[in-house]
């Protein structure tokens, strides 16, 4: 609760940082007094399900469809699958690059119209791949779907998460992020069943029109804010919105420039660690069904095994959310980053029955790596111009991530099999954790400040 009576100016981030600890014991107490808010989000349920779809809709297309889109497109064009495939690395290169023209539009125009765009580009990224009579198209298609739907995803929707849900951010982020295992579940068998009747030309056709029908869906009905929906951040009351959050009207960029984010050891932090984990995951995801037959399974038991952890994954993301909602990100990224490591481990023994605990374990975690993308920069850096920060973030996130492929892809040449990929995201999780423990949670979050250490900190930034 705020207090009616403050000190003298000059003792003022002093005195708040004095009753922070207090405040936060209240925050708390209120907390674990609302047994309602994995679930309470009310209008704000629009809005993540829009974000779970485009989720769907980007890991669908730019992932997962390719275990049967590269290789169709291969067997059309008369060449191997393998360079069809190595073409995802340089379409993560070059949405790196796209992320901060992406970020500038978004922090111009909103999430809302930023979203139509990105998601119009994915679509037509998307019909160009079935359609493509060389290579060149095809790399150029994937390049144009991969900046549509992965911006459409982490920057609009990052943005609508930080902007709508700021405290709520852990367990939403685990709803959303369930559009990564649905898609593996839901998206894979529809295009293969599409392809297999219709081939890759036509096949590529049903996908777009619906990821232009929610295009306009979420241009018509989406807003940038919860204000606009009239309903406050989290679904708060109007009292515990004006106690509990800082409220002060800034700019969009909330005072952050991208020299002033650069010298901060704090987001380097945050950038690495973010995305560390989806480096590990992009290592197991994209070679599964390799890698399941390299410890002995067939290919249709491995394709198998790839959709029953897609749905038990939709579980599991929804536990991480959860985690990250009452024990806070921090804490839930250090348990998760073991937990990742043991079971890593266990896969590389090579031996059935650890390799289907590894499976079991790895289910609970599929997805929740891609929630920190997200819910970390979100609790650090809070909502006050999340969409700045985010912008300059996401790039560094998406290029750690994107190493993923070149590991696997050394290693197998180098090797013949994928179990040293297994060993290097062990440690790469294990060196994960550590930077985690370096890192503040809630450092420049001024929702999580006492209200005069908040307008201290926004008057140093603007400085």
């Amino acid at each position: 609760m705020k207090h009616n009576v403050s000190p003298p100016e000059a003792d003022c981030v002093s005195y708040a940082k004095e009753k922070s600890s207090i405040l936060l014991g209240e925050r708390l107490k209120m907390k674990k007094g609302n047994k309602n808010e994995l679930f309470n989000f009310g209008k704000g349920w629009g809005t993540i399900i829009f974000c779970l779809l485009m989720f769907w809709f980007y890991a669908g297309m730019v992932n997962d469809s390719s275990n049967v889109v590269a290789p169709a497109v291969a067997e059309k064009l008369g060449i191997p699958a393998g360079n069809v495939l190595n073409m995802g690395t340089v379409a993560a290169m070059v949405g790196v690059i796209f992320f901060f023209v992406m970020g500038a539009v978004n922090r111009k125009i909103g999430p809302r119209v930023t979203s139509f765009i990105c998601l119009i580009l994915g679509g037509v990224g998307y019909f160009g791949m079935g359609h493509a009579n060389s290579l060149a198209q095809y790399a150029i298609a994937l390049c144009i779907c991969t900046i549509g739907c992965m911006s459409a995803g982490y920057i609009s929707g990052g943005a609508f998460v930080a902007q709508w849900f700021p405290k709520k951010k852990g367990i939403v982020m685990g709803y959303t992020t369930m559009g990564h295992n649905m898609s593996t579940g839901f998206f894979v068998p529809l295009i293969t069943m599409l392809v297999a009747r219709m081939g890759v030309t036509n096949a590529v056709v049903f996908p777009v029109i619906l990821i232009v029908i929610l295009a306009f869906v979420g241009l018509v009905f989406m807003r940038n804010t919860p204000q606009e929906r009239g309903i406050n951040p989290d679904n708060v009351s109007d009292e515990e919105y004006r106690n509990e959050y800082f409220n002060e009207e800034i700019d969009e960029d909330g005072g952050w420039t991208v020299k002033k984010l650069f010298s901060k050891k704090t987001f380097w932090l945050v950038a690495v660690a973010s995305g560390g984990f989806q480096f590990v995951s992009t290592i197991i995801i994209t070679q599964l069904v390799v890698r399941n037959q390299e410890v002995g399974f067939t290919q249709a038991q491995a394709l198998t095994i790839m959709t029953i952890l897609a749905f038990a994954g939709i579980v599991g993301s929804w536990i991480i959310g959860a985690m990250d909602q009452k024990l806070g990100t921090k804490k839930t990224m250090i348990f998760f980053g073991i937990w990742y490591a043991v079971a890593l481990l266990l896969e590389v023994t090579e031996k059935r029955p650890l390799v289907i605990v590894f499976l079991i374990m790895f289910a609970l975690a599929l997805g929740g790596s891609a929630n920190f993308t997200t819910s970390l920069p979100a609790a650090v850096f809070g909502r006050h111009g999340f969409k700045k920060v985010n912008s300059v973030l996401f790039p560094i996130q998406a290029l750690v991530s994107s190493f993923g492929f070149c590991v696997n892809g050394n290693v197998l040449n180098a090797t013949g099999n994928l179990r040293m990929s297994y060993v290097i995201a062990a440690i790469a999780s294990i060196v994960v954790v550590i930077i985690v423990l370096f890192i503040n949670e809630h450092q420049y979050n001024r929702d999580f400040m006492t209200e005069c250490e908040a307008e201290a900190f926004t008057k140093e930034l603007q400085k």
